[in-house]
C-alpha cells in the first residue's frame, strides 16, 4: 500500500511540474509575441519618417529571435506589412540608383543631319568604277603657343571639312585666358556646332622645340582623338606656322583612291651630322617634369647608338595612317615602346621616332611612302628647322604639287595670296566646299548639306601628279626605307 500512495504521489507531481512548464512557455510565447509586434510598429513607423534608410535587425539572443520571427509569420497582417515595406524601400533604392548613375552622364549632340544623312548621295560599287569612292577622314591636331590663338582659328577654317575630326591645343606657355577664348571662338561658329567635329585640350601640356615633350604631346593628342572618334583614317598633326595649299576636298578626292595604310613620311637612315647633334646627346626636357617654363637639361656624357634597331631620321611634319596611331598607342608589339624609352632623352625624338618604328616593323615597313606632301625650304648646308616662306617661293610651292607648307610668318601677306588664288576663302569663312550650298558672293557655307559630296579643283590635279610619281614602281620601291 504504501509503495501504491508513493507512485500516486510522484505521478501527481510529474504532471504538476509539466502543467507549470507549460504555463510558463505559453508566457514567453505570448510575451515575445507582443514584444515582436510592438517591435514592427515601431519599425513601420520609423520607416515612414526615413525612407532611405533600413531598419537595424532588433539585438537578440538567438532563441527569442526564433520565437520572433515565428509569431510574425503566423500574423498575416504583419507579414503583408513587411513585404510592402520591402518592396517600397527596392524601389525608392533602385529609382535612386538610376537618377543618379543618369544625371553623371553627359551626352554630345548629334551633328546636323543635313551633313549627314543616312541615305547616302553616293556610295562605291565595285561593278560601276564611274562611281567615286566614298571620301575618307582626317584627323588633324592644330597646336600653337601664346599669341597663336588668332593663327589656330585661321588655320582651322582653312582646313574645314565637316567630315573630319579637330584637336585644338594651346601649350602651356599661353594664358587660361587665352586658351578660354579659343574654345568660346570656336564655339560662336556655326558650322562648327553644326558638325560636333572640333575639340579644344583644356588641359594643356609643355611642347619644346628639342627634346621628347612634343613627341609626348603628339601621342597624347593622337590618343585622344582616337577616343573621340573612330571613323577616320589618317592623323595630321600642324602648327601655327603652317598653311594648306589644296583644299579639303582637294586632299579627300585623291586620298580615296589610295590605300588607307599608306604613311607619307620623310626618312633617311643617313645619320651624317645628326649624330652628333641630335642623337647621341643625352638631354633631360623639362617639360616632362616641371610645370614652369625652364631650360633644356644637357648632359655631359653622350651614348652609344644603338644595334639593336636601325635608326631613321626625317621630318616632324607626316601623315600617318590611322593603323599606325593605333599600333604605337595601343598595340601589343613592344617596340613602340622600346623606342620612346630610347628617345625620350634625345633632341630630336619627334622626327625620329615614327620613322624608326615605320622601318624597323615588317608591319609597316610597306607602307611608308618617302616624302611628306609638305613644302618646305632648307639652307644649305640644311638646319635643324625649314626657313621661312618668302613672296618668291609662291610660284614654286604651288607648281610643286604639296598639301602644305611651312613655315609662315604670322600675319604674312602670302597666306591672303593662298586663301583667294587657291583656296577661293573668304576673311573669316572656312574654305567653300561640295557640302556649302549658299550663294557664292553671301557666306556660301553659312548653308549646308551632304559632307560626302566633294567638288575637287585644280589643287586636286597638282596633288594627284605628284602622288602618282611618288607610286610609280621605279620610285616607290626604290625611296622606301633606305639604308645608306
Amino acid at each position: 500500500m504504501l509503495r501504491k500512495k508513493k507512485r500516486k504521489i510522484s505521478y501527481y507531481k510529474s504532471k504538476e511540474r509539466q502543467r507549470k512548464k507549460q504555463t510558463r512557455e505559453n508566457r514567453i510565447l505570448v510575451r515575445s509575441k507582443s514584444k515582436s509586434v510592438s517591435k514592427h510598429q515601431t519599425m513601420q513607423s520609423q520607416h515612414q519618417t526615413t525612407s532611405h534608410h533600413p531598419p537595424l535587425p532588433p539585438s537578440s539572443s538567438s532563441s527569442s529571435f526564433k520565437l520572433s520571427s515565428t509569431a510574425i509569420l503566423k500574423d498575416p497582417k504583419t507579414t503583408l506589412s513587411v513585404v510592402l515595406a520591402t518592396s517600397l524601400f527596392s524601389l525608392v533604392f533602385f529609382l535612386s540608383l538610376f537618377s543618379s548613375s543618369s544625371s553623371s552622364t553627359i551626352h554630345r549632340p548629334e551633328p546636323d543631319p543635313f551633313l549627314f544623312p543616312k541615305t547616302q548621295t553616293h556610295f562605291h560599287n565595285a561593278q560601276n568604277p564611274s562611281d567615286p569612292p566614298p571620301p575618307p577622314s582626317i584627323a588633324y591636331l592644330i597646336s600653337g603657343s601664346t599669341g597663336d590663338s588668332a593663327r589656330i582659328i585661321r588655320l582651322l577654317s582653312a582646313t574645314y571639312h565637316p567630315r573630319n575630326r579637330y584637336l585644338l591645343h594651346l601649350d602651356r606657355f599661353a594664358s587660361r585666358a587665352e586658351r578660354d577664348r579659343l574654345a568660346v571662338n570656336v564655339q560662336s561658329v556655326p558650322i562648327f556646332n553644326a558638325a560636333q567635329n572640333v575639340d579644344v585640350i583644356g588641359k594643356a601640356d609643355f611642347v619644346y622645340p628639342k627634346g621628347s615633350s612634343s613627341l609626348s604631346f603628339t601621342l597624347h593628342g593622337a590618343s585622344m582623338l582616337l577616343r573621340l572618334a573612330s571613323n577616320w583614317d589618317w592623323f595630321i598633326s600642324l602648327n601655327a606656322g603652317d598653311y594648306p595649299l589644296v583644299t579639303q576636298d582637294d586632299l579627300l578626292h585623291i586620298l580615296s583612291y589610295l590605300p588607307k595604310s599608306l604613311n607619307f613620311v620623310s626618312h633617311s637612315s643617313y645619320i651624317g651630322w645628326r649624330e652628333s647633334k641630335k642623337l647621341k646627346p643625352i638631354i633631360v626636357d623639362p617639360g616632362l617634369y616641371l610645370s614652369e617654363k625652364s631650360s633644356m637639361f644637357y648632359a655631359s656624357q653622350k651614348r652609344e647608338l644603338p644595334n639593336a634597331y636601325k635608326l631613321f631620321t626625317g621630318s616632324s611634319f607626316a601623315i600617318y595612317s590611322r593603323n599606325l596611331i593605333e599600333f604605337c598607342i595601343l598595340g601589343t608589339d613592344n617596340l613602340p615602346r622600346t623606342l620612346l624609352m630610347y628617345f625620350s632623352n634625345t633632341p630630336s625624338a619627334l622626327s625620329s621616332y615614327f620613322p624608326t618604328i615605320l622601318c624597323n616593323s615588317r608591319q609597316f615597313n610597306k607602307t611608308i611612302v618617302n616624302h611628306n606632301l609638305q613644302y618646305a625650304n632648307f639652307d644649305k648646308p640644311p638646319k635643324e628647322e625649314p626657313r621661312k616662306v618668302i613672296p618668291d617661293d609662291f610660284d614654286p610651292m604651288i607648281q610643286s604639287g604639296a598639301a602644305f607648307a611651312s613655315k609662315f610668318n604670322l600675319n604674312d601677306p602670302l597666306l591672303d595670296r593662298i586663301d583667294q588664288e587657291i583656296l577661293s576663302r573668304g576673311r573669316g569663312d572656312v574654305v567653300p566646299g561640295g557640302w556649302c550650298l549658299g550663294e557664292p558672293r553671301n557666306s556660301t557655307c553659312s548653308v549646308w548639306g551632304d559632307a560626302d559630296v566633294l567638288r575637287p579643283g585644280l589643287g586636286a590635279k597638282r596633288l594627284e601628279k605628284l602622288i602618282v610619281k611618288l607610286l610609280s614602281n621605279g620610285t616607290s620601291t626604290t625611296n622606301r626605307c633606305i639604308f645608306e
